[in-house]
């Protein structure tokens, strides 16, 4: 098979970068500084292995180091036996480093707080369990050796540890802020310049990042409501499950609401903190909800501002914008992702470490080796997909990304399912039935029942799901020869829930319906193609010219008046690249430039001021950020443009947005 090298990296090569930081699920991240090197890990709920553990010298090229641990298992419902733990399992794990000792540590749905420590962050890591268990616990080390457990949920709450950290020193546990002061989840602790501050997340209603500090940490503590706030970079929230995006039973159909334009705040930037650089340099991260990706990981310039790390730029406080200069190190770092070989041949002893199980594995029903070259996946009893066990995942990736799957069936037995899911909540499956008759192709919806099916002559073929993340649709099709593809089933709306509480996986997987062992499915490969693995989905025109059209409304865009930009019948423009993803715009020798005012004019003032960050939404459409104001162009209601706005919106009305047409 061919496998692309192509996938979506940050580092736009010119010194800058592009939220998100992967284009694909890493929710509850953490990240600390320790020496020259940056450490980060994240949610990994149900899958397995659990907690990556990322190594990074710059803040936006990550490589996988490893995982704190291979496999979490507390139990039967672990393993798929009698019970699920979707949407469980590790969670806002906390990172740290003290005395030479790296620590992680992480909720666990119904258990302790489990503790993983090691000298060397590739491992191993060794793992015991605390005597306690608490919210989103973060911890904290003072300069005096006092450690510091804190956790809350619209509250936050703080004790002391012990000198093992596995327990709490009894009468310490006290309340750190009141109920519903804003400080809201997914505390983040940090001591910078002697003062004490926290970070968390607020998500009743607008999602956001409140911050608390204090002089001591006995208080009092004084909190500002949000130190970002309203970036959502101007993506619209998707498709949502009815009751919160959680489906209290497994019954579907499930009531689906349509996308909302409004700008209520529900994808906003949130749950994150800050690290410093060895230069100096202070850096935030969060995450966002990215409809049915899940949750994605954004990297954010601070600025300090009376005291307080707001996230984004002088002029535009609490904004972050979707493209940025690199942070600045000594050494640049090569582009790296954390998972750089997306595809899989099945060639290798190991898996790809891109993988995770659903669930813990069974050990000897699944092999790279008993076929060369082939995932062999022994069936199971499973009444449905949900249910089977050895199911394995990869994180899907946007904003578009079409997945591959060639299976053969031969090793099947009567009442074996085998093939390519999407795994979510309603999940969907296309790939190949045995039944007494003999092999099928076939489609299955759980979201509307509806299952639909082939014979077919060879049980080799080759499985296909075109995800559109943008647009939230995917298409399943099959072919026998690995040319000629037909479709199978409707159009099928992807969407992120609380119940697997992840966003949308590729999945491969083999289970028997009669409650059986039964044969065995052999995965010749899989390869994930991405039309857009770049920061922006269109390069920047630099030496071309065109026109900036307001995107949606052709023919109508900026234009020249008595040397004041305004919007009308576009006029053609020059794009001069100044480096570092920036941009002059020219009518004839004359460029752009932004007035104290923030009025846009011709033959002003140069430098900063003629100078605008070429960025793109989410759906390719550019904004401008000047300069001058740290804001974005926006043509006005009365046909002027300013350089005032502070982002984007959802619903695409606010003229911030154009299209670059070529002449």
């Amino acid at each position: 098979m061919d496998l692309s090298l192509g996938t979506w990296t940050a580092d736009n090569g010119d010194g800058t970068y592009a939220n998100p930081l992967f284009y694909e699920e890493f929710s509850d991240p953490d990240i600390i500084r320790v020496g020259n090197d940056f450490y980060m890990t994240g949610t990994t709920m149900h899958t397995m292995p659990a907690l990556p553990v990322l190594h990074s010298t710059d803040l936006v090229n990550w490589t996988l180091l490893g995982y704190a641990l291979d496999a979490l298992d507390l139990g039967p419902s672990y393993r798929l036996e009698g019970g699920e733990i979707y949407g469980q399992g590790i969670w806002a794990p906390c990172i740290r480093y003290r005395n030479g000792t790296f620590y992680i540590f992480s909720n666990v749905n119904g258990q302790k707080t489990q503790i993983f420590t090691a000298t060397d962050p590739r491992g191993p890591w060794v793992h015991t369990e605390a005597e306690y268990n608490y919210h989103d616990l973060g911890v904290f080390f003072d300069d005096d050796g006092r450690a510091y457990v804190v956790w809350g949920y619209r509250n936050l709450k703080i004790a002391e540890l012990d000198e093992t950290l596995h327990r709490i020193i009894p009468g310490t546990e006290r309340d750190l802020t009141g109920a519903d002061s804003l400080m809201g989840e997914g505390a983040h602790f940090y001591k910078v310049d002697g003062k004490y501050l926290i970070t968390s997340a607020w998500f009743v209603g607008q999602m956001r990042m409140p911050c608390a500090r204090a002089e001591s940490i006995d208080g009092p503590w004084e909190i500002n409501p949000a130190i970002s706030v309203d970036e959502d970079f101007g993506l619209m929230e998707g498709y949502k499950i009815k009751g919160a995006g959680i489906p209290f039973t497994l019954d579907p159909p499930f009531e689906i609401f349509p996308p909302n334009p409004a700008s209520n705040g529900r994808l906003n930037l949130h749950q994150g903190g800050i690290v410093d650089t060895p230069a100096g340099e202070w850096w935030g991260w969060s995450m966002m909800d990215y409809n049915s990706l899940g949750r994605l990981t954004a990297l954010s310039p601070i600025t300090w501002h009376k005291g307080w790390p707001y996230f984004g730029l002088p002029g535009n406080l609490g904004r972050t914008p979707r493209t940025w200069i690199k942070p600045a190190v000594e050494t640049p770092s090569d582009i790296a992702v954390p998972w750089p070989q997306r595809s899989d041949s099945f060639d290798q002893t190991e898996l790809n470490p891109l993988w995770q199980w659903n669930h813990v594995p069974v050990a000897g029903k699944w092999s790279l080796s008993e076929r060369q070259g082939f995932l062999r996946l022994h069936t199971m009893p499973a009444e449905s997909f949900w249910w089977a066990k050895n199911s394995l995942t990869q994180r899907a990736i946007g904003p578009i990304s079409t997945a591959t799957a060639v299976l053969d069936g031969t090793g099947l037995a009567v009442g074996d399912v085998a093939g390519l899911a999407l795994l979510g909540m309603p999940w969907r499956w296309i790939g190949i039935e045995r039944s007494e008759s003999g092999f099928s192709v076939a489609s299955f919806d759980f979201q509307t029942g509806q299952k639909l099916s082939m014979p077919i002559a060879a049980p080799r073929i080759w499985l296909r799901a075109q995800c559109d993340f943008l647009s939230e649709e995917t298409h399943f099709s099959f072919s026998t020869d690995g040319q000629h593809f037909e479709p199978l089933g409707d159009v099928m709306i992807m969407l992120f829930q609380l119940k697997t509480f992840q966003g949308i996986r590729y999945a491969l997987f083999a289970y028997n319906e009669r409650g059986e062992n039964g044969g065995h499915a052999d995965f010749d490969g899989i390869t994930v193609d991405e039309p857009h693995p770049k920061g922006l989905m269109h390069p920047i025109p630099a030496g071309q010219v065109g026109q900036l059209e307001v995107a949606g409304r052709s023919g109508f865009g900026l234009t020249v008046e008595v040397g004041t930009v305004r919007a009308g019948v576009p006029m053609t423009l020059s794009v001069e690249g100044v480096g570092l993803g920036r941009v002059m715009l020219k009518a004839g020798e004359a460029p752009f430039s932004v007035t104290a005012g923030g009025y846009v004019t011709v033959g002003g003032a140069k430098g900063q001021a003629s100078h605008f960050q070429w960025m793109e939404t989410p759906t390719g459409d550019v904004v401008l950020m000047s300069l001058a104001t740290n804001r974005f162009l926006r043509v006005q209601d009365d046909g002027k443009v300013r350089a005032d706005s502070p982002g984007p919106r959802p619903d695409g009305l606010d003229g911030t947005r154009f299209r670059f047409i070529p002449s």
